[in-house]
């Protein structure tokens, strides 16, 4: 897989790369966000139709994402200046690193990622896939049935069939979603701890057509689809990371570099890997999770790591692969806690700091500092909690590593 990051000037317009003077290109776009299930059966789409032309398998990827640059005019100019500190998308489910890992498992030729800008968003979608045809020499593109495209996002499923009918320069192909019905999300969505111990239930679990009705009523809501990556965001939001994987195809992951925390966990026997400010991944709510956490760099410690003018390169994302692996020797069972310690923190809530780190269930301790580290989320425990004292603490985090046990011993037997 051959990964070109491409940059519009001023003017939005774009450098396009000949990737052949004879071979065509089969074509999907989009940000691909988690890479969940409809955006994996897109991609596999693209890259079947490809195989069966002879042609290039391609993806067009948006980053930052779209809505994030919208909703921050101020912060984005038009030129894209992704060299400048800008504020880090904490609601983006996967990083672009994330993303790319999925599309080489499946066999993508090309992903151009687009540093997506206003400038190049008012752009036509016509003079948009004009450039594609012209320039990258798209024969078809593959998209999902609620894509939108270019100005005002006028480019939708239909005015782009009319004008592949029209021209007949590309075939579009539609590529219906294949998940259960639409349902009803929190607008906006806001993070919920759950109240008791375990997984916690989709709220509307059991509901008869007129209860949800009333209860979707009950709250500023929108419509998605149930394969979406604002559904899988809702789920995290809410602790049901394990609902998030069935539609992720594969346990939601955040990843960073490994600091020095205030080493409480290793006063009381119980040390975690701490991961620093900058976290890839969007962050489930605060609670103690079981889960895993994967050593990324045990055999490159000194890896130059990307930053948002950089993207990794292939062999970056082969190692990764082979780390994260589900019989990887990098890969351990871990408790997770995300919050704000508040048996050791007298802080109010608001102002103590949050932190996400993992007590992992080593054979002998790992010196993992310096490393970039991805931690798996399989199930929700409990929520975060005051204890009364250190030794009541320490019994209960005794009892979470149980349950990590028997967790991950069970995910492991599957």
């Amino acid at each position: 897989m051959k990964v070109i990051d491409i940059r519009p000037d001023a003017n939005g317009m774009i450098n396009w790369p000949t990737l052949s003077a004879e071979r065509k290109a089969v074509v999907t776009i989009g940000v691909f966000d988690g890479m969940h299930k409809g955006h994996r059966e897109v991609v596999r789409r693209t890259v079947e139709l490809a195989h069966r032309h002879g042609a290039f398998s391609v993806v067009i990827m948006f980053d930052p994402r779209p809505s994030v640059v919208h909703a921050n005019p101020d912060l984005y100019d038009d030129f894209g200046d992704f060299n400048t500190d800008l504020p880090e998308d904490s609601d983006a489910l996967t990083s672009v690193r994330q993303r790319l890992r999925v599309l080489s498992e499946l066999d993508v030729d090309h992903v151009v990622i687009v540093r997506y800008s206003l400038a190049f968003a008012a752009k036509s979608y016509r003079f948009f896939l004009g450039q594609l045809v012209g320039k990258l020499g798209m024969r078809a593109l593959v998209l999902g049935s609620d894509a939108a495209l270019g100005a005002r996002r006028a480019g939708n499923i239909q005015a782009i069939r009319e004008l592949s009918k029209a021209t007949g320069v590309f075939e579009l192909i539609e590529v219906e979603d294949l998940g259960p019905e639409d349902v009803r999300v929190p607008d906006p969505i806001v993070r919920e701890v759950p109240k008791g111990s375990g997984e916690p239930e989709d709220p509307a679990e059991g509901m008869n057509k007129a209860e949800y009705r009333a209860w979707s009523k009950s709250m500023p809501n929108k419509k998605v689809r149930a394969w979406s990556s604002t559904n899988v965001r809702w789920m995290l939001a809410t602790g049901r990371v394990k609902a998030a994987r069935e539609i992720l195809d594969q346990p939601h992951r955040v990843e960073g570099t490994v600091v020095h925390g205030d080493e409480r966990g290793r006063e009381i026997g119980f040390p975690t890997v701490n991961l620093g400010e900058k976290i890839e991944g969007y962050i489930p709510v605060d609670g103690v999770y079981a889960g895993w956490v994967v050593d990324l760099d045990s055999d490159n410690k000194n890896e130059m790591r990307p930053t948002k003018s950089t993207v990794p390169d292939v062999s970056v994302l082969r190692r990764d692969e082979l780390h994260l692996g589900v019989h990887s020797p990098w890969r351990w069972p871990a408790a997770i806690s995300i919050g704000t310690k508040p048996t050791f923190n007298s802080d109010s809530e608001d102002e103590a700091e949050r932190t996400v780190e993992a007590y992992g269930l080593f054979d002998d301790w790992k010196d993992l500092y310096g490393h970039r580290v991805c931690i798996e989320f399989a199930s929700f425990l409990r929520p975060q909690q005051a204890f009364d004292s250190v030794d009541e603490l320490k019994n209960m985090l005794k009892a979470n590593v149980e349950e990590v046990r028997a967790i991950t011993d069970a995910e492991a037997e599957d």
